[in-house]
């Protein structure tokens, strides 16, 4: 259940204007105007107090007092976790909806992008590497980040306010220079720097995928 707090009852004034957003990992969120902001990564923040209350609950005998308890301080760490998650999209959301009569966003199919990877059967009948260890890694990166809380905070709080969120095909939003259009792998060097192989434009990658988000987004309003 969201409760969606410090947003008027009544639509807000329109401040005519828009924006794309590009969520991410480094950055929990940049916008189409070159904002970033932070990915707190609370998860991981409090991951070596989880790691200790959990060996400490592997050493408890069974049906015994302090088992229980260490139970009670594992469950009362990730309460404090989603906390925290659902805080900073309150407050992250509320800030866009102020500012922006429409937000942008990719529609990102969460659950398929953290699925388990699929083992490859070799010629032996056994199993190939399949980076598995990453792949685990980057779920739990994505769940810590919170985009689907977020983005469902985001929703909510833009219907009370009066506000559009638009999702938009995430297909080479990363590829795409969104100066010239041209669209290729080659384009993005490196995580944070984009370089159009075609006209030369250079931004920052997440700044780059926003611009072209928002413009997805603009598209489907005119249409």
């Amino acid at each position: 259940m969201l409760s969606c707090d410090d947003v008027p009852t009544e639509p807000l004034a329109p401040t005519d204007s828009a924006i794309g957003i590009d969520l991410g990992l480094v950055s929990f969120l940049t916008t189409s105007d070159g904002t970033h902001i932070a990915n707190p990564r609370h998860l991981a923040a409090n991951m070596d107090r989880l790691t200790a209350a959990q060996r400490a609950l592997s050493r408890k005998k069974r049906g015994s007092g302090r088992r229980e308890k260490a139970v009670t301080k594992i469950a009362r760490l990730h309460g404090k976790v989603r906390r925290q998650r659902l805080d900073h999209a309150h407050k992250t959301a509320l800030m866009l909806v102020r500012e922006y009569d429409s937000i942008v966003h990719e529609k990102l199919q969460i659950a398929n992008m953290t699925s388990r990877p699929k083992p490859s059967p070799d010629s032996n009948g056994g199993y190939e590497p399949n980076g598995a260890a990453a792949k685990s890694g980057l779920n739990k990166s994505i769940h810590d980040a919170g985009w689907g809380i977020f983005l469902r905070v985001l929703s909510a709080k833009a219907e009370s306010a009066g506000r559009q969120v638009i999702a938009v095909d995430p297909r080479h939003t990363s590829r795409r220079c969104a100066h010239c259009g041209h669209t290729a792998a080659g384009n993005r060097v490196t995580q944070a720097e984009f370089r159009c192989l075609a006209c030369g434009h250079r931004a920052h990658a997440d700044v780059n995928a926003a611009r072209n988000i928002l413009r997805a987004g603009l598209a489907l309003q005119e249409a």
